[in-house]
C-alpha cells in the first residue's frame, strides 16, 4: 500500500468503516511510514477536538437536505425556499400588475440592486465597519452580533433570489476563523493543542509541544510527545518532546522510543538528550546500544557521553 492509498483510507479507518483485511494493510503501512502515522495521529486529535464542540443542528436540517437531494436527482438546482409575502410586497405586486410592460424591467432593476449591494458591502467591509447579513425574510439587512474584519470570515455566495418588490435574498456559505483562549490546564484547550502538535506549520508544532510538555502525566499527551520525538521532522519539536518526557524516563514505552531515537535521529543534540534520559535509570538492556554508538556514532560528544554512561554501569566500552 502506498501513501496515497493510505491517505484516502485514514478517515474510514478512524471511523471503523474498513474491513479487517483493509485495517491490517493500513496499520502495516503506518508502521512503515512515519508521515502517514503522523497524519493518523493528527486526524484522531482533530476529530476528538471537533467532537468536543457540540453544535445543535437546525430543526429543519433533515427536511432541507431531503428537498435538495430530490432537486439534485431530478437534475435541477437546489430548491428555492420561498417565504410568505407580507402586505407591503402584495401591494407592490398589485401595483406592478396594473402597468403594462412593467415585467420587462424587473431583471434590469434586480441586476442594478445586486451591483449596488456588492459595491456598498465592499466599501463598508473594507472600511472596518463590520459585516452585515441579509434578513432571512427578505427584509432589510441586519448587523452581525459580533464585529469581524475581512480576514475573519470567508464567504461564498450560494444563491441570489431577487423578487418583484426590489428585495434580494442572498444565501452565503461562510468559513469563520475563531480564536479560542483559556488556561493550558483546560481539557478543551489541551485537545486543540494535541491537534496542533500535528499541524503542517513547524512553528505551531513547536509552541504546542512546548505547552504540552508539562502535561505528560496524561496518556494522550505522552503519546503525542512520543510521536513527535519519533517522527517530527523539526529538531526543535523533538527537543521539546524530550523535555516533556523527562519525568517518564522509567516508562518502558518511553525507553524503547528513546533507544530507537538514539540510533536513528540525525541531530546530535537530540541524541545527547536521549542518552541523558536513558542513563537516569540503570538498565542493562541499554549496554549493547551504547556500545554500538561508541563504535559508530559520528559525533565525538555523543561517543564520549556513551563511554561515560558505560563506565558508570560498570560495562566495557567495546563489544567482545
Amino acid at each position: 500500500m502506498n501513501c496515497d492509498a493510505a491517505g484516502k483510507l485514514i478517515p474510514l479507518y478512524y471511523y471503523g468503516e474498513l474491513s479487517a483485511e483493509e485495517e491490517d494493510d493500513v496499520e502495516a503501512h503506518f508502521h512503515e511510514c512515519p508521515a502517514c502515522a503522523r497524519e493518523m495521529t493528527r486526524q484522531r486529535a482533530f476529530a476528538r477536538a471537533a467532537d468536543s464542540l457540540m453544535v445543535a443542528p437546525p430543526h429543519t436540517l433533515l427536511e432541507d437536505c431531503r428537498a435538495d437531494l430530490a432537486a439534485a436527482i431530478q437534475g435541477g438546482a437546489p430548491r428555492i425556499r420561498r417565504t410568505e409575502k407580507g402586505p407591503w410586497a402584495l401591494f407592490l405586486d398589485a401595483i406592478g400588475l396594473s402597468f403594462t410592460g412593467f415585467t420587462r424591467y424587473r431583471q434590469p432593476v434586480g441586476a442594478v440592486a445586486l451591483i449596488a449591494l456588492g459595491f456598498f458591502a465592499a466599501r463598508y467591509t473594507g472600511a472596518g465597519m463590520g459585516n452585515f447579513a441579509i434578513s432571512p425574510s427578505g427584509g432589510a439587512p441586519v448587523a452581525y452580533t459580533a464585529s469581524m474584519t475581512g480576514d475573519d470570515v470567508f464567504s461564498t455566495v450560494r444563491s441570489v433570489q431577487p423578487d418583484s418588490a426590489g428585495h434580494v435574498q442572498i444565501a452565503l456559505d461562510e468559513t469563520r476563523r475563531r480564536v479560542v483562549s483559556g488556561d493550558v490546564s483546560d481539557p478543551n484547550i489541551q485537545k486543540f493543542l494535541v491537534a496542533a502538535a500535528s499541524e503542517e506549520n513547524p512553528a505551531v508544532r513547536v509552541e504546542s509541544v512546548g505547552l504540552l510538555k508539562d502535561r505528560a502525566a496524561s496518556t494522550e499527551v505522552r503519546d503525542v510527545l512520543l510521536n513527535a520525538l519519533a517522527h517530527d521532522a523539526n529538531a526543535e519539536v523533538r527537543l521539546k518532546a524530550l523535555e516533556g518526557l523527562k519525568g517518564l524516563a522509567g516508562d518502558a514505552v518511553v525507553r524503547k522510543t528513546l533507544a530507537q531515537v538514539l540510533q536513528s535521529d540525525d541531530n546530535a543534540a537530540v541524541r545527547l538528550e536521549a542518552i541523558n534520559l536513558l542513563v537516569t535509570r540503570h538498565d542493562d538492556t541499554m549496554v549493547g546500544v551504547l556500545q554500538s554508538l561508541v563504535q559508530k556514532d559520528g559525533n565525538s560528544a555523543v561517543r564520549l557521553k556513551c563511554e561515560k554512561a558505560l563506565k558508570d554501569m560498570n560495562a566495557s566500552v567495546g563489544t567482545f
